[in-house]
């Protein structure tokens, strides 16, 4: 019987993603991937995996899943959720710290409390194709990850690894990812289309992120931006965290899935260390924006990355929750007075 995780229950929105597809943009292809990179990162090193390694991005509320394999070690990094163990024996888990479950064990991934998306990983990943260069999801055009598409009930996830070794756990010490308001920008590269007040008003107002929120892209209610040359242009690249304004004047912060090219003008664009940063707000949440310089962003992007470069020194090796640890009962001496059978009294250890 092959390894997999098999899905009870697929949840609000959740997808495989890596890193994502690089250097097809020009053909068309989006780049995808995970919206939080850093969040990928944290839950791939909990397990043991390579940082970019394809997990399980979960939106909004995650699934139920069966463990359909000899065991599995699983961590979560993002926004936290409730995450529990449902049968056999109910008990409740932590995020950002690995666990291992046994086959038969039936898990669920609550409701995110406190940002939009989160990751599970798996150790060993997901058995899953490569697809131009990516295990990444692009359900707009039914491709990569699982079957193209978001996860549903009764799929089986397969599994590179048939079991997993028992052993310590990990943890993140402090169960805190880097990232803070306000979201730094860089103008342009059409800033030029819009009046003088436009930029001033992006930076001096917050805004709401609206309903309308993917994975493509971000809506944000708040102050129109006024265009002082139409809202058309000839269609061009788009980055990620590139900032169109269409003809109603309301920002769209365009995030992983977005399309390759656009034909709105850009008023600005998210720097790179701030984009998962914007990609965890959820709808209903504010946000501010602030000018960076390109040397400001450089240093933030530097910053992120020795954050992540030193990230071994920030995991706790814990013992498995709730799991007593025979290795340590039988090597550790805890009593002392014990007399031997061929011992006089008060000579025992």
């Amino acid at each position: 019987m092959n390894a997999a995780l098999s899905v009870r229950h697929g949840g609000l929105h959740t997808t495989v993603q890596d890193r994502g597809r690089y250097g097809l943009q020009a053909i068309g292809v989006p780049v995808s991937g995970a919206l939080d990179a850093v969040a990928l990162h944290v839950a791939n090193v909990l397990v043991g995996n390579a940082p970019g390694c394809a997990a399980l991005e979960i939106l909004g509320t995650g699934p139920v899943l069966e463990v359909n394999a000899e065991s599995v070690r699983l961590a979560i990094a993002g926004a936290n959720a409730s995450l529990e163990v449902l049968a056999p024996n109910r008990r409740a888990l932590s995020c950002f710290e690995s666990f291992r479950l046994q086959r038969g064990e039936i898990f669920r991934v609550g409701a995110l409390s406190d940002g939009a998306v989160t990751y599970l990983a798996v150790e060993g990943g997901l058995d899953l194709p490569m697809l131009l260069g990516s295990r990444s999801t692009y359900t707009r055009a039914a491709f990569g990850g699982f079957q193209g598409r978001a996860i549903t009930t009764d799929d089986d996830l397969p599994l590179v690894l048939q079991g997993v070794l028992q052993r310590k756990e990990s943890r993140l010490h402090g169960r805190a990812l880097p990232g803070q308001l306000p979201i730094r920008i860089i103008p342009g590269p059409q800033d030029d289309f819009f009046t003088s007040d436009a930029l001033e008003t992006l930076l001096t107002n917050e805004y709401t992120v609206s309903p309308a929120v993917d994975r493509m892209g971000m809506r944000l209610d708040g102050p129109r931006l006024e265009h002082a040359r139409g809202f058309n242009i000839t269609s061009d690249g788009t980055a990620p965290g590139s900032i169109q304004v269409p003809g109603d004047g309301l920002p769209i912060v365009l995030l992983a899935d977005r399309q390759t090219t656009g034909g709105y003008p850009k008023i600005g664009c998210v720097i790179s260390a701030d984009f998962a940063t914007i990609a965890r707000l959820r709808q209903g949440d504010t946000v501010s924006f602030v000018l960076a310089s390109l040397d400001e962003a450089a240093r933030a992007r530097i910053e992120q990355d020795r954050w992540l470069s030193a990230l071994s020194s920030r995991i706790e090796s814990i013992a498995p929750s709730g799991i007593i640890d025979t290795t340590a009962l039988t090597t550790e001496n805890l009593i002392s007075g014990v007399v031997g059978l061929d011992e006089p009294s008060g000579q025992g250890n």
